[in-house]
């Protein structure tokens, strides 16, 4: 039997950081592959459970998640994307050419109506994704007005004729999508001014109040976040910046290989498995360099940041659509996405939201529907955003990782090896772990310290390979257990499974 590692977690239960917005556990869903239509929507005349064409297990499992937002319809999608064409009765709704993903032909069953329904549903609100590449600043006011306008505007009086007489709350904007390539290929100072034109027109229209988000950069190019800062003329924050935006974004995927070659998501090499847990974590890294640009421009950090593409990018399955971006789903992913939370809660206090790319069938996604069976799947990420649902809206404290195995060295990087960050709320604690070793245990010591802790309990998420997965024969190849707790005269004491995920819940006082 393999010996474990050690590793000693200091945690000053009173010394509270930033809070962890809920926000940060965001989802995306675009009119990409079988995201949509065969992910979220079935039609009415589906055999599948469904209220007005949206499928009911997927909602049912997103609600156990707590999900906080949506953002749709894209993505690349959202630039070609004419939100007319998805409203009014849908036999009459014209077809449109989906030329990013597949050149697929779509008939608009899904629009803005069904989307909102679809956020209704899920008690989630909703993030709208406007057209900047191939739209008009007309054409995205008009869309704010059809969705949050009351009286008798032209835009209010077209959505009661199409059915709804109350507006809807829309908390989140986003002013186009990846405007330095399939959003316009435009230039950073082109598009701050173009982002400070239609941010202008998205106008606030009665109580409800728009969360402007500016499309951001690709990884760390932070020349693109800079021109975003100085479009907003607010150096030191000299003023508030009303009617403009109030947000920036950017975006990070985990990709091992070029993108020619990416990998596969379900046969792969340990030392691949270490580069891609060497990837994730550099995504602090890009996080802490925008950050210090924006800090720069905004001390007192009233512009948030937003990371609303974010998860790992493999090969397609072999046999399916490559347009579509379906891919299995491993241990190995929901390993990625324990990084990604511990580094967003520890920059809570600049970062506000993120989205996770994709919510079904499309990228890393939650969950998974079978064409064939009708099945669905939870993925082993799923389980992670589950098991993690004790950090939303709760305060951080720092997990200073004082010992821990040496950090591993891959393809020219290092990994370290244990993962952790902590937050308490309502009278409870949560710590998130993380073993990244693939072959050892890890002994882990939380010292918890400053309130008095009781009522210990775990829960691990691990299998015996890396590679481990769920698909409709085995649903549950992948899903959380119960975790022994134990406790000594050093705090609490776990033992983590290599490759594992886990959580510990505690009481304070």
């Amino acid at each position: 039997m393999t010996t474990p590692a050690e590793a000693r977690i200091v945690i000053n239960l009173d010394v509270p950081g930033a809070v962890i917005s809920r926000h940060l556990y965001g989802h995306f869903a675009e009119h990409l592959g079988r995201c949509i239509y065969g992910g979220f929507w079935v039609g009415e005349d589906s055999d599948i459970p469904n209220e007005g064409g949206i499928r009911l297990d997927v909602v049912d499992a997103l609600k156990r998640l707590g999900i906080p937002n949506l953002r749709w319809p894209g993505g690349c999608f959202a630039d070609e994307y004419h939100w007319r064409d998805g409203i009014g009765p849908k036999e009459e709704r014209p077809r449109m050419v989906n030329t990013h993903w597949g050149d697929v032909e779509e008939n608009n069953h899904f629009g803005t109506h069904e989307f909102m329904q679809l956020c209704e549903l899920l008690g989630a609100d909703p993030y709208v994704n406007g057209n900047v590449g191939s739209g008009t600043v007309q054409e995205m006011s008009e869309w704010v007005e059809y969705l949050t306008r009351a009286g008798d505007s032209p835009m209010a009086r077209l959505r009661r004729e199409n059915g709804r007489e109350e507006p809807w709350r829309v908390p989140f904007w986003g002013i186009g999508n990846e405007a330095w390539g399939c959003g316009g290929n435009m230039s950073a100072d082109h598009y701050a001014n173009e982002a400070r034109r239609y941010a202008t027109f998205c106008r606030d229209h009665g109580d409800n109040r728009l969360y402007r988000i500016a499309a951001g950069a690709a990884d760390d190019d932070v020349r693109w976040t800079r021109s975003l800062m100085e479009a907003l003329n607010c150096l030191g924050c000299q003023r508030e910046p009303k009617s403009i935006f109030q947000a920036v974004s950017f975006h990070y995927y985990t990709i091992t290989g070029p993108w020619e070659h990416k990998g596969s998501a379900t046969e792969f090499s340990i030392d691949e498995y270490y580069t891609t847990m060497s990837k994730a974590q550099e995504v602090e890294r890009v996080l802490q360099a925008h950050a210090t640009i924006m800090d720069a421009y905004d001390p007192g950090k009233r512009i948030g940041l937003v990371l609303d593409e974010w998860g790992t990018w493999w090969d397609v399955e072999p046999g399916t659509n490559p347009g579509f971006l379906y891919q299995q789903n491993t241990m190995r992913d929901a390993l990625v996405a324990g990084v990604h939370f511990d580094v967003f809660h520890r920059h809570a206090d600049r970062l506000t939201m993120a989205t996770i790319a994709q919510t079904v069938n499309v990228l890393q996604a939650m969950i998974l529907t079978d064409e064939e069976s009708g099945a669905l799947v939870l993925t082993p990420t799923y389980h992670v955003f589950e098991m993690n649902r004790g950090h939303h809206d709760a305060t951080s404290v720092a997990a200073h990782i004082v010992a821990k195995p040496d950090a591993r060295a891959t393809d020219g990087r290092t990994v370290e090896l244990v993962s952790a960050s902590a937050s308490v709320k309502d009278g409870a604690g949560l710590v998130s772990l993380s073993n990244l070793d693939a072959e050892v245990p890890l002994d882990v010591v939380l010292d918890l310290r400053g309130l008095t802790v009781s009522g210990a309990s775990g829960r691990v998420l691990a299998a015996a390979d890396v590679a481990a997965h769920n698909d409709p024969s085995a649903p549950d190849a992948v899903a959380p257990a119960a975790l022994q707790v134990t406790v000594d005269g050093q705090g609490l004491r776990v033992t983590l499974p290599p490759s594992s995920f886990a959580t510990v819940s505690f009481e304070v006082a």
